[in-house]
Parts: C-alpha cells; sequence; structure tokens
C-alpha cells in the first residue's frame, strides 16, 4: 500500500529471532510453546506456538461419481459433522502412509492411487501444522481396527452431494471443505 512507510514494508520479510522457548504443556498429540522473540524492529514480544506436526486428509472416490465420508462428534467443536478422513502423520511415516492408514482405519480401504490435491497450514498464526490432502482412487478393502478415541459413522454419497453440503456450510472441516473444492475444479464442476 502505498500509505505504509517504506521502512516497515521492508521489515515485513525479515524473519523475527526466536530468544528463549519454554515448554507449557505437551501430550501425545499437541505441545504448547511460549517463545520470546525479537521482532524485525529490534523489540522483544511473547508467542504463544501450539505444534501439532503434519497431518493427512483423503478424499476417497469409490467410483467417478461417490465418495466415502464419515461422521462423527468433535469435542472442540461440540457438535457432529460430516468430513473425510483425516489424521496425524507418525513420527518417520511419510504423508503417503499416514493417509493410507488413515484410510484403512476410518473407512475400511486403502488406495491403489493418491493424488496429492494441496498442502497448506491449517494456522498460520498459533498453530505450527501443515495438512497435506489427498484424492484416493481404486480402492480396495482392508480393514483394520479403529483408533480407540474414534466412534465414527461411514457413509457413501454421491459426490455432487459432498460438493452441495460444502457450498452450504454443512461441511465444516476446512480439510474437507478444501479437498472437495479442489476436486471439483479438477473434475471441471
Amino acid at each position: 500500500m502505498s500509505g505504509e512507510p517504506r521502512g516497515r514494508r521492508r521489515l515485513a520479510e525479515v524473519p523475527w529471532r526466536t530468544l528463549s522457548t519454554r515448554l507449557v504443556y505437551r501430550n501425545p498429540w499437541i505441545r504448547l510453546e511460549e517463545d520470546e522473540v525479537e521482532m524485525p524492529n529490534g523489540r522483544t514480544t511473547i508467542y504463544g506456538v501450539v505444534r501439532c506436526g503434519d497431518c493427512v486428509g483423503v478424499l476417497p472416490f469409490l467410483d467417478p461419481e461417490t465418495v466415502v465420508l464419515i461422521r462423527q462428534y468433535r469435542y472442540v467443536a461440540r457438535g457432529v459433522y460430516w468430513e473425510m478422513p483425516t489424521g496425524g502423520v507418525h513420527r518417520g511415516e511419510s504423508v503417503e502412509a499416514a493417509a493410507q492408514r488413515e484410510l484403512a482405519e476410518e473407512i475400511g480401504y486403502t488406495a491403489g492411487r493418491l493424488t496429492p490435491l494441496v498442502s497448506y497450514h491449517t494456522s498460520k498464526s498459533v498453530v505450527d501444522e501443515t495438512a497435506h490432502l489427498f484424492w484416493a482412487e481404486a480402492l480396495a478393502p482392508a480393514p483394520i481396527a479403529p483408533d480407540d478415541t474414534e466412534f465414527i459413522e461411514v457413509r457413501r454419497m454421491p459426490f455432487a452431494e459432498a460438493l452441495r453440503m460444502v457450498e452450504t456450510g454443512e461441511i465444516k472441516d476446512s480439510m474437507t471443505v478444501i479437498a472437495v473444492l479442489h476436486a471439483a475444479r479438477q473434475r471441471g464442476r
């Protein structure tokens, strides 16, 4: 913008420097840290960071017109929602292996073909998490025991219905919204 001081614009690209990090909380899924950082202008501030690591989301197509979605209660959102299979990437696991594991755990299939759709930061301001989204095809039955914390309903539905649910706001999960919209664009819808 022309009204911004020229010096502040140049500072927009200068990385902030971490002076110290204090672990505030940790569990098997997340870590909360409080960093003391030096900003580009030399001043310091405190910054809270939730570290989650990478996660995956998979939009599984049974055939060109049918997807498989899951429905479950989400504690943080305090509601029951439709979404595609999603989950965290385990230490030492590739994103593709995590996608296949989540498919097997949540819907009882693996994919003969995984096509990357997009990778993105789920929250660039306070959460250190990157989501890797895939389109899955050539599904083959591969049921394994679900995760101990998951209680899910699995449903086949027309892709057109999933797209409608995204467009009307019935599907609220960001990974699912982004994957469905990318798939619709790639399919020419």
